[in-house]
């Protein structure tokens, strides 16, 4: 290769090294460096040459050279000659040193060339710039940094000439007058004396290993005086910073004296800095080699610094610590290293020195002296040993700070002191404490936006810490066992522990198991010896109530109970075996639900029934008083804990039922009603359970205690003796009466069955009575308080609960029970009407459905009162969700109580609702409850409707649960109650809806007993309605539709003809219900009913069709209109010609009702067939549209429908959405589908007339509705693939549309033939007629679609081909283009679809293809290309003798196509060059038109559109045996997939291997080929050019280069380097790379 080429190329990319594109840039240097690499001394010389000849080139494009000179040298060090190594040194060092200013990136990129030759040629390089670095002269900033920076890269080169170099350096520091020379000199020596201390390290590899230490002490002690006596105090910081760490390096080169000497001033100066810079890394990292360095010479003079040392390292580690930001974390890891050194030189004045620290208080300053103890700890143990005293006892006030910061670290600390045996040392508990106490921590509250402090420590993460501490300790530390075990027992029980209870029994099962396991005596607890450990008692009693809320504090009800058990034989030996059966199971509960799942009444009773078995287990009555009496006392600890304190009266109850000592007893149940919070409900509540409990085993004694108790001074208005009862006002005594009226209800329910009857009146009934403050029940209630009006209704209930428990074994009249009823009463009519926010409703229903069953009976009106009273002041409550208003001082409840309340009250209204019909299970009687109910079945609002059907579906159920049928009668109520309820069963409320079902079923059957069925018989249709209910869940329409008509079938099936009259009238007044979907059902329900039993109601039907006719014109519901039009459908079954011409009349576009009667039509296959034959002749005669003059002025016209057959198409289409009129379209399918496909032709671009009476026409889309109408008849011939194919494929929306209308049709065409083929003949044989149709848009239409039919084989099958293939032909002159394309086209599809006829027609098809490609009127050269489309498919099958002599003229026919603008043709011409291909083989003329092209279809590899790449591949896999050359071949054929991706890089490199290979004299004919594409359009190609050249000059032998023409690749490449596009710039910097 010439080496003016290879220099042009060179020069080209030195000119472009910087270019504005990145990319460019990277590849210019790549090609630059690889030129480089092959050829470095002619490449250097010409950046050499390039720099010298262009000194005022601008300093980022000499930077971009030197840096490849750099890069070359870097790799090429070992052959580049020696003349050219010394030229490159003289060149750097010029370039570095040219300018006196320092111009940082381009001197550093020379300086780098510099260190990269001296990594070889150290000598040669020290010549040169010791040239420059003369006694006596400043030398340039850059000599000193590359020196500086050659110590670093070649150690073993540079010390030996340090000491000279050290020499000349000294006298030039006092030189020195700028900052930043100052600067260079001190990084410098760094780099020597590091240099220096790393050969020193490693003699055994070094050059000289004689070279000692004091070799350079006097020069290094030179320059620090220098360094240190002038420089430090520089105001630069960046200086001072360099300064320091230079000082720092040289400290180890010093003599010992003279560092000895320097201390003293050293360690002041360095200190200082801290206060002078930002960055304090570096002054902590020189620091600390001043340090090591004066250890290390044990020097004495250092105890003087040792004050100042520690107060400014002290200030260091107090500083914050920001783990995102790197430098502070070294700062505080290099300061902690200085305390080491100085630990270990004077340890007992550092401890001191540190805990005088821990004594102040400020925050930062506790956080770094506890950072170092934790150090020092952790890192200097035997020295520590002695000092663990002092440090515990020190330890403590830290403990005490506020901050969490401070405490994060002391927990640190803490671990560390466990690690190492302080723990258990005197004053180690103190440390426990603290873990454990700060285990109890609470959430953080916080107020407003989160603080941004990096270092912050939350309530939670502090928690956190402790938890795992305490996990560590217990688990890591095996000889904390003793210190630990049973000492955080004590933990367990003072309350504000409480939070701290899951990890504390955590790790004393952990210790507990550890002990068991090794038969440990110490397993074994004796509270008694225990110092502050509570009694078993108290831990029992702990542990059991943080069981009864296991969720609570961290989830301690599972580590509660496992603790007890572990602790079993401790607290009481009796327990060990009944705890080990009982406790596993209560486990499993636990594990198996969570707070939401567990039944807190079903676990408490557990738990108390846990706690019963334990007592009589441990049978020791001393034990059992002794834990009655402490629980007692434990109370007050549970005051801010009122949930859980109520769990403990019960447990204390429980323990006096089992107590034998009767004095106890009442003691405890003074205790309890003295000390109880009495205004507090829940406490309330508790006490009163307690106090029932312990009756069951003491009735007498705790009667007399409330009688005694109540008469006691507690009542007294004025003060009283009790302190703790001190001036009681009114209020806080009717709270202690509550509790009282309480207790006697609970007394009532526990006592024991046997004793309790005779007790009532007199002992209960008449203290309560005192109590509430009236001398007789009856007299009016003179209380205003809610808490007593409360606890009189439950402790009522709770009595004659009781009472009804008794009566089941012996007979009592309760003579009271009126009365009580009335006071219930007048407390629910006190209520407010419109607000729930006491539960006194739900306690009064409770407590009168307890009274109901008691006799005597109510009276009538008694009973009808009753009901009124509750049910209406139940169901008039507005909805739960509904906030009511805050009144006065009133308490507004949250949403989750008032959710309860809700709940609990309608619960207690069915209950009561049940208890009145119990009394009187009839049909009368349940009819008198009913009754209540019935007005809010229909009412506006959803809550009321839901809670009267939800109330008789409970009341429904309760009745024939308890239904005994005597004699058979007639249940009347039957048709009126499934009237009203029926409709129901679609409401639009899911709740209204499952209930009315289950109203339904339940009143199906109560109809079966009472025919005399038995209680176990079940009836298929009515258990099918069980199946309904899911189906009710979903509100869809037809699925609502669909059950009520289920379930009327049923309902009809059981009905007696005599209530069927009443049931159709209830169902009229349903037609009106407040709610639609009511409406709806109540019509699906009435036509469903006509249907199976309408022939007994003949009188009904007249009367029943004028309502419905004159409600049609007001109802909108589309179901209730569709029900209606069924029964329409009648009378169009008898007057259909009459039906149909009203419809047709009908103004368009059809409001919804017309399109119901069409769609209704359908129904009845017999009347669809005679519609539908008669719509198709009617279109088939009719015109379609009409053309209108646009206006008079603009000229043009525009197609406009015509009415009639416009409105047939529409009806026709509301029809065929009937499912029904499947079979009538089925039957007509192959007429429907052509008269539809014409009319769809002849509407695509049809507008409607907008005229005064249609004045929505303009919202019909005339191709829209027939589009619409083909889509649904396929739809009901069941066409399904069909419809699936046209879905996916978007056909539909095509259709319609003028542009897209032939593509549509083709996608109709080709779904039809693909899925539908036996369909076609028939189908064909009705279009035919159309091609001759006036209608050009009828011609279209058809033309696509036979065209599509050519495409597959079935027509030849079906024998259709020759029809089609006619068909075509002739209109090969039609008058319209777009017929002619499609003809065209339709010819070459019989390539695809049958190809075996193609020879049978070659003569016409070629001769068509041929004046295709020739047409004149073709505007988008559509036939043109749709022709070589169609030539290309028809030459696959063709026999040779019909082409063979047509190939050359076609090939030639098709070049110029090749480059075409148009994407589509140039596609099709090469995909048809490759169909020729088989034509040609073997014809030398052939080979040499496929040579001809075969660089353009390289290229066209890269083309932009991905078709184009496409039909490259085909043509030249298919052409690939024609080129003569069979690796190429190969390649094609392997490389060249449509599936597989192609690396066009490397495909085009081995191509350019095989073509010099292979047509050597070809090549000149190639590359001049590819030249010509430097100037193609797309930039794809001009890039794909570019690397086709860079290959073939890499891959090209010496002897070959003859062929090409160097110097027009060379300019055009050059010319490529400056494309407007970076892509093609980067390909032709990367060819210019292989000019090598």
């Amino acid at each position: 290769m010439d080496e003016t080429d290879v220099e042009q190329v060179t020069l080209a990319l030195l000119d472009a090294a910087t270019d504005k594109d990145s990319e460019v840039q990277e590849q210019v240097r790549k090609s630059m460096l690889t030129l480089g690499k092959q050829q470095p001394d002619r490449v250097l010389a010409m950046c050499q040459d390039y720099l010298l000849k262009h000194p005022k080139l601008v300093v980022s494009h000499r930077v971009v050279i030197l840096q490849t000179i750099e890069l070359i040298v870097g790799c090429r060090i070992e052959t580049i000659n020696c003349t050219r190594i010394k030229s490159i040194i003289s060149l750097a060092s010029d370039e570095m040193t040219r300018s006196k200013e320092v111009i940082p990136d381009w001197q550093q990129a020379a300086s780098n060339i510099l260190v990269a030759v001296g990594n070889k040629h150290i000598n040669d390089i020290m010549e040169e710039i010791l040239s420059k670095f003369q006694p006596g002269v400043l030398p340039h900033f850059f000599v000193v940094q590359t020196l500086a920076n050659l110590s670093d890269s070649n150690v073993y080169g540079m010390v030996p000439f340090l000491n000279a170099i050290l020499g000349t350096m000294l006298p030039m520091l006092s030189m020195a007058k700028q900052d930043n020379m100052k600067w260079v000199f001190s990084s410098a020596l760094c780099h020597f004396s590091d240099s220096i201390l790393e050969y020193l390290a490693n003699l055994d590899k070094a050059p000289d290993p004689t070279v000692r230490k004091d070799t350079f002490s006097g020069e290094i002690y030179a320059a620090f005086d220098i360094l240190f006596n002038n420089w430090l105090q520089s105001r630069e910081s960046k200086l001072r910073l360099t300064v320091a760490e230079a000082v720092g390096s040289m400290c180890h080169l010093m003599a010992s004296d003279k560092l000895e000497e320097q201390i003293p001033k050293l360690i002041p100066a360095i200190l200082s800095l801290y206060k002078k810079n930002n960055e304090h890394y570096v002054i902590s990292k020189s620091l600390c080699q001043v340090l090591d360095a004066s250890v290390n010479v044990g020097s004495r003079v250092l105890e003087t610094q040792l004050d100042s040392l520690l107060f400014a390292l002290h200030q260091q580690v107090s500083a914050p610590v920001d783990y995102s930001n790197p430098p502070t974390v070294k700062n505080h890891n290099e300061v902690l290293r200085c305390f080491s050194l100085l630990a270990n030189s004077f340890p007992d004045r550092l401890v001191m020195f540190v805990l005088q620290k821990l004594e102040n208080g400020n925050e930062r300053s506790r956080m770094g002296s506890l950072a170092v103890l934790r150090h020092l700890i952790n890192s200097t143990t035997s020295m520590m040993e002695s000092k663990k005293l002092l440090i515990l006892a020190s330890i403590r006030q830290p403990m005490a700070d506020h901050s969490n910061k401070v405490k994060k670290r002391v927990v640190q600390v803490i671990s560390a002191m466990a690690h190492h045996g302080y723990l258990e040392l005197e004053g180690g508990e103190l440390l426990v404490r603290f873990i454990v106490q700060h285990c109890a921590l609470h959430d953080t509250y916080r107020r407003g936006p989160k603080p941004t402090d990096p270092e912050e420590v939350t309530n939670e993460a502090l928690r956190t810490m402790c938890d795992n501490t305490l996990h560590l300790l217990t688990t890591t530390v095996g000889r904390l066992a003793d210190v630990l075990w049973p000492k955080l027992l004590y933990y367990l029980t003072p309350s504000q522990y409480s939070n701290a209870t899951t990890p504390l029994c955590k790790s004393l099962i952990v210790l507990g198991n550890k002990k068991k396991e090794n038969k440990e005596p110490s397993f074994n607890i004796d509270f008694t010896q225990e110092v502050n450990l509570s009694s078993p008692q108290t831990l029992m009693i702990r542990l059991l109530v943080n069981a009864a809320f296991p969720h609570n504090s961290r989830g301690h009800g599972a580590p509660s109970l496992s603790l007890l058990q572990i602790l079993s034989i401790s607290i009481h030996p009796n327990t060990e075996i009944l705890w080990e059966k009982e406790i596993p199971p209560l486990l499993t509960i636990l594990e198996e639900s969570t707070s939401g799942s567990l039944d807190k009444k079903h676990w408490d009773e557990k738990l108390l029934k846990f706690l019963s078995k334990t007592l009589a287990a441990v049978d020791d009555d001393k034990w059992v008083c002794q834990l009655a009496v402490e629980a007692t006392r434990y109370l007050s600890t549970y005051n801010n804990a009122v949930e859980e304190k109520s769990f403990l009266y019960q447990c204390i109850g429980m323990t006096l039922q089992q107590c034998f000592n009767k004095e106890l007893v009442k003691k405890q149940l003074q205790e309890i009603l003295l000390t109880a919070r009495h205004y507090d409900a829940v406490e309330r509540e508790g006490v009163a359970m307690g106090v029932g409990l312990c009756a069951n085993s003491h009735l007498e004694g705790t009667l007399a205690k409330l009688d005694e108790f109540g008469k006691s001074d507690a009542f007294k208005k004025s003060p009283s003796i009790f302190n703790l009862l001190k001036e009681r006002n009114d209020v806080e005594v009717e709270k202690v009466k509550s509790t009282l009226i309480l207790c006697y209800g609970q007394v009532a329910l526990n006592a024991p069955p046997e004793k309790i009857l005779n007790r009532i009146d007199q002992d209960i009934l008449r203290c309560i009575s005192k109590h509430f403050n009236t001398k007789v029940l009856g007299i009016k209630v003179e209380t205003k308080d809610l808490t007593m009006k409360l606890s009189l209704i439950k402790s009522v209930g709770l009595i004659a609960k009781a009472i009804s428990e008794c009566v089941k074994r012996q007979g009592y009249v309760f003579s009271r029970k009126q009365e009580l009823i009335t006071v219930m009463l007048d407390f629910i009519k006190a209520e407010p009407s419109d607000a729930l926010r006491t539960p006194v409703r739900h306690l009064v229903m409770s407590t009168c459905a307890n009274l109901m069953p008691l006799d005597p009976v109510l009276s009538e009106n008694e009973s009808f009162d009753l009901l009124k009273v509750c049910v209406n002041s139940v169901f008039s409550l507005p909805p739960e969700t509904h906030t009511p208003e805050k009144i006065k001082e009133e308490e507004i409840l949250d949403p989750k109580q008032r959710k309860v309340l809700y709940k609990d009250t309608l619960a207690a209204l069915q209950e009561m609702l049940k208890s009145v019909l119990a009394r009187d299970p009839t049909p009368e009687g349940l009819q008198s409850v009913f009754k209540h109910i019935e007005s809010w079945l229909s009412s506006g609002q959803d809550h009321e409707r839901e809670r009267a059907v939800t109330a008789t579906a409970h009341i429904l159920a309760y009745y024939l649960d308890n239904l005994t049928v005597k004699n058979i009668v007639s249940f009347h109520n039957l048709g009126a109650l499934l009237g009203r309820l029926s409709p129901r069963c679609s409401d639009p409320h899911p709740a209204v809806r499952i209930a009315a079902i289950d109203c339904i079923y339940t009143l199906l059957y109560i109809q079966l007993r009472y025919e005399g069925f038995s209680l176990d018989y079940k009836e298929e249709g009515v258990e099918g309605l069980l199946t309904l209910k899911d189906r009710l869940e979903n509100p869809d329409h037809t699925v609502l539709y669909k059950t009520c008509s289920d379930l009327t079938k049923v309902m009809s099936k059981r009905l007696p003809q005599q209530q069927l009259t009443t049931l159709v009238f209830m169902l009229f007044e349903g037609l009106v219900d407040s709610q639609t979907n009511c409406c709806r059902a109540s019509s699906v329900i009435l036509n469903t009913l006509l249907k199976n039993r309408g022939g007994g109601l003949q009188e009904l039907v007249p009367e029943m069709l004028e309502v419905l006719h004159v409600r049609l014109q007001n109802i909108t519901e589309e179901q209730v209109r569709v029900a209606v039009g069924q029964t329409v459908l009648i009378l169009a079954s008898q007057h259909l010609q009459t039906v149909i011409n009203t419809l047709v009349n009908q103004p368009l576009p059809y409001d919804s009702w017309t399109s119901e009667m069409w769609m209704a039509l359908g129904a009845d296959p017999i009347v669809a067939n005679q519609i539908i034959e008669m719509v198709m002749e009617k279109l088939l005669v009719m015109a379609p549209f009409v053309d209108k003059k646009e206006s008079m002025i603009r000229g043009g016209s525009s197609k406009v429908a015509t009415n009639q057959p416009l409105a047939m198409t529409c009806g026709l289409k509301e029809l065929l959405l009937n499912g029904q009129s499947q079979e009538p379209a089925v039957s007509l399918f192959p007429q429907l589908f052509s008269c539809l496909t014409v009319r769809l032709g002849a509407s695509v671009g049809v507008s409607v007339l907008k005229d005064n009476n249609t004045k929505h026409a303009a919202s019909i889309h005339v191709a829209g509705v027939a589009a619409d109408a083909l889509r649904i008849l396929l739809a009901r011939a069941q066409l399904d693939d069909v419809m699936k194919r046209l879905d996916e494929d978007d056909a539909w929306d095509a259709m319609k549309e003028p542009n897209t209308h032939i593509t549509g049709v083709t996608l109709l065409a080709r779904a039809m033939a693909k899925h539908a083929g036996p369909r076609l003949p028939a189908i064909v044989e009705g279009l035919c007629p159309s091609l001759n149709n006036i209608y050009e848009c009828q011609r279209i239409t058809v033309t696509t679609f036979f065209s599509e039919l050519l495409n597959h084989h079935v027509v030849t099958e079906l024998m259709l081909i020759d029809v089609l293939m006619n068909n075509m032909m002739e209109r090969i002159s039609d008058p319209c283009c777009t017929v002619r394309m499609l003809a065209v086209r339709g010819l070459g599809n019989i390539a695809v679809g049958s190809p075996e006829k193609v020879n049978k027609y070659a003569k016409e098809l070629l001769a068509a293809m041929s004046s295709g490609m020739e047409e004149k009127d073709d505007p988008g050269k559509l036939i043109t290309l749709e022709a070589m489309s169609g030539l290309s498919k028809v030459l696959l099958y063709l026999d040779k003798k019909n082409v063979h002599l047509l190939v050359v003229y076609i090939f030639m026919k098709i070049k110029p196509f090749l480059e075409s603008e148009n994407d589509e043709i140039r596609c099709a011409s090469i995909h048809l060059m490759g169909n020729l291909s088989k034509f040609g083989a073997g014809e030398p003329v052939f080979k040499d038109q496929i040579h001809n092209v075969l660089v353009s279809l390289l290229l066209h590899l890269v083309d932009p559109n991905p078709q184009v790449v496409k039909a490259c591949k085909y043509a030249m896999r298919v052409c690939a045996p024609v080129v003569g050359s069979e690796q190429i071949t190969a390649m094609f054929q392997n490389h060249l997939h449509d599936d597989k991706t192609l690396h066009y890089g490397e495909f085009i490199n081995d191509l350019t291997k095989y073509l010099i290979q292979d047509f050597p004299g070809m090549l000149n004919f190639y590359h001049i080929t590819v030249i010509q594409f430097f100037k193609s359009n797309w930039s794809e190609v001009r890039a794909g050019a570019a690397m086709f050249i860079g290959f073939l000059l890499g891959n090209l032998s010496e002897e070959h280069l003859s062929h090409l023409n160097m110097g027009t690749i060379t300019k055009g490449l050059v010319m490529l380097l400056q494309d407007p596009d970076p892509v093609v710039r980067v390909k032709a910097a990367e060819a210019m790379g292989h000019f090598h």
